[in-house]
């Protein structure tokens, strides 16, 4: 064989899952079946119909994708429901921002923890949301009798669009449940899935924050971990079992199937699947994405939360009041903030730059004996497409990340004057009491002067750094008025704002007026942020983006065809609907001369303390159980305490709370991180190297049990021993 034949190859094995390569792949429930013979030599014990089924109860019936009321389909976690009662584990993140809103400076959950010992003390949460899939089907060639290959890319989507639409009113007609179809492989196929959607979601319980986020940034993103990275909720339903908003009347839901959960030994080499809903990956990304990935998305991302996330540690240090204030907002920029720099090293130590550029030489030479054109001419237009919108996707990151996302009271200010001036243009006596819940909720977890440092930081390192073309007029005007001076520009901004603040607003709210509102700096910057944002890729042609997505659906295309030629399974991107990752228990080789055990124990934690970092605080009673060896009946069989795994399963972001489950159905952990080495994953899976970090079972029975006392929650679950 020729060496560049063997290169070619090894590529495109990286790039497209494969039959071979079982722990790569997020695979469709109901086509599980495909993979079934690779599932049981990995160690899987039940049938296709026990993962997925629509006339029995199954595994599916247990997984839970966590959402909110505005976007229910679109899960931020997915959670698994252990008890007949229907409780439900998560990871801590997960919960963490209803943690947050739940804290106060006197009842300080996030430090403390959350316990529910009785069901009348656990806590609603209004707006979200948790989904389970009824059923899935194939869709394609239903739409597909809609399209043509000469449709222009609008009157394509106007016509999937249509076409889904009807597709989902049918699925759900005479139901209580929610439907929606999904595209898949960059639209080439069409999936429908319906969902069960409840809507009363109660806080449960959760571990303080020093445990459950144990090791915060340093720790994230890496292995070994220590986190005991879980939190607990209940789904209640109406009396009849049907979903409903949060009522006292309301009654815990009573699964079709909930998972056991494992308090057993665990081996390196064991069977391990993760359920869940993975959010975005991008498999199919051509060299031409990747270098807009790393160059424009990743780095700039990186660059501008870094601006961001100083100024919030120093906040957050000095002040109890603004470290619950903004915990959830720090905890999701810093999350990505620290994804976007590792990505980007790990595509670089990979070299995926050149896989992908072996794989387009091996479709290209595929397309050329093609009869049709099409797919010679894919490359091109993705080339040309990525090209073309370099700057304006570069634009796109400043004002998202500098100006809409950094500060919050520009994109605040601007949408309650809009909403204001309708209704006072309409009826200058109109009612503005009906925006108090928007108010008060902003304000609840605003604190102005870190606003002001914010903006003024952020302002001036977009201003400096930003296309002058794209840059908003506001920064360009402020700039040359204030010579600079970006402090006592925001310091003016904010002051002659009815915005800035509660006492402000509450005094425009006793006599309003249109002409002050348009009069507003901060509302008309804010304003101006996202027209910028909005327009600002009127530079590139629709022609232009047309083209790209017709390209890259072509490509695709041509790699599903390459693949089943040569008889190899593929699974599609993630998109936020429900899958199925399988593999095995594994430890793995980071760095040359170093070797990482599959598992970790308690011990790592005091090794790792460090009493002046929050970070690595450890409560005391954590350390008294330790000391005393009091793991109750969850120690291993060697004595210690485990507290994570690590599996080879292919997982993203949106799989964080996902079970991990054994070859018996019965739940080992809980799917809550990947590692640094492998951070390309999501755009290149890498088989040796691509680890999911998991919360171990025990760790998290122990918890409930031995360091909270919750013996309510370990009398309603079915724990195997």
């Amino acid at each position: 064989m020729k060496i560049r034949t063997l290169v070619v190859m090894m590529a495109l094995a990286l790039m497209l899952p494969t039959a071979a390569r079982a722990d790569e792949g997020m695979w469709l429930l109901s086509l599980i079946g495909k993979n079934y013979s690779d599932m049981q030599k990995a160690g899987f014990k039940l049938s296709p119909e026990d993962i997925y089924s629509v006339n029995q109860s199954c595994l599916k019936d247990a997984i839970v994708g966590l959402g909110n009321a505005g976007r229910p389909f679109w899960h931020f976690c997915t959670g698994e429901i252990i008890s007949n009662q229907g409780l439900v584990s998560t990871n801590h993140h997960c919960g963490y921002g209803k943690l947050q809103e739940h804290s106060t400076v006197e009842h300080d959950y996030l430090r403390d923890g959350f316990w529910a010992y009785t069901k009348e003390q656990e806590l609603p949460n209004p707006g979200l949301t948790a989904s389970i899939l009824v059923r899935m089907e194939d869709v394609t060639a239903k739409v597909k009798e809609s399209l043509s290959d000469d449709m222009s890319e609008g009157d394509r989507a106007a016509a999937i669009k249509k076409v889904c639409a009807q597709i989902e009113k049918e699925a759900v007609e005479g139901t209580q449940y929610d439907a929606q179809v999904k595209p898949m492989f960059n639209g080439n196929q069409f999936f429908l899935f319906v969902h069960i959607i409840y809507r009363d979601v109660r806080l449960v319980g959760a571990p303080p924050s020093s445990m459950g986020k144990f090791g915060g940034d340093t720790d994230n993103w890496s292995w070994p971990r220590h986190t005991c990275d879980f939190s607990m909720f209940r789904i209640y339903t109406a009396p009849d079992g049907s979903p409903a908003d949060y009522s006292k009347d309301n009654i815990p839901l009573t699964p079709k199937h909930h998972l056991p959960v494992s308090a057993g030994e665990l081996k390196d080499g064991d069977f391990a699947m993760v359920m869940g809903f993975p959010g975005t990956t991008d498999h199919f990304l051509t060299s031409y994405g990747l270098e807009e990935a790393m160059n424009i998305v990743n780095d700039l991302r990186y660059k501008i939360r870094t601006v961001k996330i100083n100024i919030l540690r120093e906040e957050m240090a000095a002040s109890q009041k603004t470290r619950i204030k903004y915990a959830s907002k720090y905890a999701s920029c810093s999350n990505y903030w620290k994804y976007s720099n590792e990505q980007n090293k790990a595509l670089k130590n990979l070299n995926t730059m050149g896989v992908k550029k072996e794989v387009e030489q091996e479709y290209s030479d595929w397309a050329r004996f093609q009869s049709s054109p099409k797919y010679g001419k894919a490359l091109d237009l993705i080339r040309k497409g990525y090209a073309d919108r370099a700057k304006s996707e570069e634009a796109y990151m400043y004002l998202m990340e500098g100006l809409l996302t950094g500060p919050e009271a520009p994109l605040f200010a601007s949408g309650l004057c809009r909403a204001f001036k309708r209704d006072l243009e309409q009826d200058k006596n109109a009612d503005l009491g009906r925006y108090e819940a928007r108010v008060n909720s902003f304000f609840k977890d605003y604190d102005e002067n870190v606003d002001r440092r914010l903006a003024a930081a952020l302002f001036a390192y977009v201003y400096s750094h930003m296309d002058p073309d794209a840059c908003p007029e506001f920064l360009k005007k402020a700039d040359k008025k204030y010579k600079g001076d970006w402090n006592k520009y925001v310091a003016d901004l904010y002051s002659n704002s009815v915005f800035a603040n509660e006492e402000a607003l509450g005094k425009f709210l006793l006599k309003p007026n249109v002409k002050q509102l348009e009069k507003d700096p901060l509302a008309a910057a804010g304003q101006e942020a996202l027209n910028a944002y909005f327009t600002c890729d009127e530079s590139v042609s629709q022609e232009s983006k047309d083209n790209l997505q017709r390209g890259i659906r072509d490509f695709t295309d041509g790699i599903l065809q390459i693949n089943e030629k040569n008889g190899k399974l593929m699974s599609p991107d993630a998109n936020s609907t429900i899958r199925l990752t399988y593999g095995n228990v594994m430890s793995y080789e980071p760095k040359d001369g170093l070797i990482a055990k599959h598992y970790t124990t308690m011990k790592g934690i005091l090794e790792k303390e460090d009493p002046t970092s929050s970070e690595f605080a450890v409560p005391e009673r954590l350390k008294k159980l330790y000391n005393e060896k009091n793991f109750g009946t969850y120690a291993n069989k060697h004595g210690e305490m485990p507290t994570c795994f690590i599996t080879n399963n292919d997982i993203t972001g949106g799989n964080s709370g996902s079970p991990v489950i054994n070859g018996k159905g019965v739940l080992i952990g809980l799917a809550f991180d990947g590692n640094s080495e492998a951070m390309s994953g999501d755009i290149d899976f890498e088989e040796n190297l691509q680890r999911c970090i998991c919360l171990d079972s025990r760790y998290m029975l122990w918890v409930i049990d031995v360091y909270a006392g919750a013996k309510n929650l370990i009398e309603e679950m079915d724990i195997v021993r």
